[in-house]
Order: C-alpha cells, then sequence, then structure tokens
C-alpha cells in the first residue's frame, strides 16, 4: 500500500483538484504490472543500490514504495513545467515502449519519439527543423516541388516524404525545445538524455537495476522491460498533464488493450549492441500469479538485504 506520508500528499491533492487518479495506484497495482522484476543480480549498477529491496532466483526485486514516491514526485515537478506552459517530449523508442508512449503523448497532447533517436534532436533542433520544414513542403501535393518532374523523381520524393514522415511525426508540430523529457530505458535513451543535460532540460524517466539512476533528475525505480509497466507509469503521467490541461483520463491505466497483451510474448532474449545476449524482465512479468503472490509475501516479511 501507499505509505501514510504519501497518502497524506495524494489526499492534499485530492482536496485542491488535483491528481485525483493517484490515490488509486498501490503497491499491489504494482506488483500486478511486474513493476518490481529488475535485472539479473550480475547485471545490476551499483547506483541502483537504494532502490533494490531484496534478491529472489537471482534478480533484483525492487522496491515499490520508493518507485510510488519517485512517481510522486515525478508528476508533482512535471505539473509545475506544464502550468508554466512548458511542454514535455516523451521518448521510447524500444519496442516494448512505441505503442505506449505514442498513445500516452496524444493523450495528453504532448511531443514524442518512438522511432530512432536523431543525434542532435536537442542539441542542434535548428537541423531538425530544417527537415521539418522540408517534410511539410513535400506533404503538399500542390507544391512546386513536385512540378515537372520523372516518374523516378517523384517516386524518390515519396520514400523522402514518408521516411522524413516517420522519424517526424511525434515533434512536427514542436515549434521550440521541450521543457521537460520524460524517456523509458536510461541506457537505450542514452543519447537523448545526454543531449537534454547538456541543454540543462530536466529528465524524468523510468530506470531499472541495470541503470545508474542519477542519469536522470527524477529517476522511477522500475522494470522498464514490461509493457503493462510502461502502460502504468508513463499513462500515470498523462493522466497528471490532463489534469492541467483538461482532458479524459484512463478509467483503468494499468490494463493493456486485450489485444497487447498478446504482445507480453516478445522474446525473453534480446541482443545488445556488444552482440551479447541480454536477459530481459518480459519473460519475468509473464509469470504466474502463484509467484507474484510469493514474492509479495517476502517483500513483506523480510527486511531489506544489505546489497
Amino acid at each position: 500500500m501507499v505509505n501514510p506520508e504519501l497518502e497524506n500528499g495524494f489526499n492534499f491533492l485530492k482536496d485542491k483538484g488535483l491528481f485525483n487518479f493517484m490515490i488509486n495506484i498501490t503497491t499491489d497495482e504494482l506488483i500486478k504490472a511486474g513493476a518490481h522484476f529488475g535485472h539479473p543480480t550480475s547485471r545490476w549498477h551499483p547506483g541502483f543500490r537504494n532502490y533494490i529491496s531484496m534478491k529472489k532466483n537471482g534478480v533484483h526485486i525492487i522496491d515499490l514504495d520508493q518507485t510510488s514516491q519517485c512517481m510522486y514526485k515525478a508528476a508533482q515537478e512535471i505539473i509545475k513545467i506544464v502550468k508554466g506552459d512548458g511542454n514535455i517530449l516523451f521518448v521510447g523508442t524500444k519496442k516494448q515502449a512505441k505503442d505506449v508512449v505514442q498513445q500516452a503523448a496524444d493523450r495528453c497532447g504532448m511531443y514524442y519519439i518512438v522511432e530512432r533517436w536523431l543525434g542532435g534532436t536537442l542539441t542542434n533542433y535548428g537541423t531538425i527543423k530544417k527537415s521539418i520544414k522540408r517534410l511539410n513542403i513535400l506533404d503538399k501535393e500542390s507544391s512546386e516541388i513536385y512540378a515537372n518532374l520523372t516518374k523516378k523523381e517523384l517516386n524518390s520524393l515519396e520514400r523522402e516524404r514518408l521516411r522524413l514522415a516517420d522519424l517526424h511525426r511525434g515533434i512536427k508540430d514542436m515549434k521550440h525545445l521541450p521543457a521537460a523529457l520524460f524517456f523509458v530505458d536510461g541506457i537505450h535513451e542514452r543519447i537523448a538524455i545526454a543531449e537534454a543535460k547538456v541543454l540543462g532540460i530536466p529528465t524524468f524517466g523510468i530506470i531499472d537495476s541495470n541503470t545508474d539512476p542519477n542519469e536522470a533528475e527524477y529517476p522511477i525505480p522500475a522494470n522498464d522491460d514490461s509493457m503493462k509497466t510502461i502502460h502504468l507509469i508513463v499513462n500515470y503521467i498523462a493522466d497528471a498533464i490532463l489534469e492541467v490541461t483538461g482532458g479524459e483520463m484512463e478509467d483503468d491505466i494499468i490494463d493493456v488493450d486485450e489485444e497487447k497483451s498478446t504482445d507480453e510474448t516478445i522474446e525473453t532474449k534480446d541482443e545488445d549492441e556488444d552482440g551479447s545476449i541480454k536477459e530481459t524482465s518480459e519473460g519475468i512479468d509473464a509469470k504466474s500469479d502463484a509467484e507474484s503472490a510469493e514474492v509479495v509475501t517476502e517483500l513483506e516479511e523480510k527486511p531489506k538485504e544489505e546489497n
């Protein structure tokens, strides 16, 4: 359950008409989403020590009380940014995050990048704006650029238009740099985070046990390979934004579309850039309710281990 200190904060905000949805997110729901499963103990980052509750079957278990607190702090800060007319850029280019991030960002009216992160998207934004301007020209069928061209040249321009549309679809209307960056997976989005740091843009994101939490100003320790966990946290932030901007919030931000639930069978092993095999938490996330209940029992009864 949410600790008393947080619950008091939630009740205060509820009285003020803000974050009514937050009170519904409990530790049990985070466990149901698989947020507590970290990476194998052999792949942990020492900087993550304070966010680890225990070890089970060679896997680190994340302290969900701290996850709740970090979600709360991140949402509070994002609400301040949005109130100050700031925009949030959501970044989720890994396969488990793409659809969830795009839908959540669209729902709350913010920008997103779910395809390949182009180096310099933030630090060299002037060039990106020129690329978007080019896309806007190509989108106009009546544009003079299409006049008197051969079929081969027209096909070439169409391929260029499709490529640019795919890359820039989430930031096509972004007129200036975002006021904050929200990402999924600190390792996967390390270039985006580095660019944001150079420009002094605050960073928020889901950080797993194999990542240094200091990479983000507002880290949220959780399983960044589980679609259910990503869905829960990203939509939690989207609902926080909607409390300010107005809009329809999800009735139950934990449930993932039935269609997407079948995607939980995504390979449990991915290949790292160095060619090694990375065991993700997707396989762990699909474990039985009985095993999850066993973890809950241990979390309640076993004192935190020294990592």
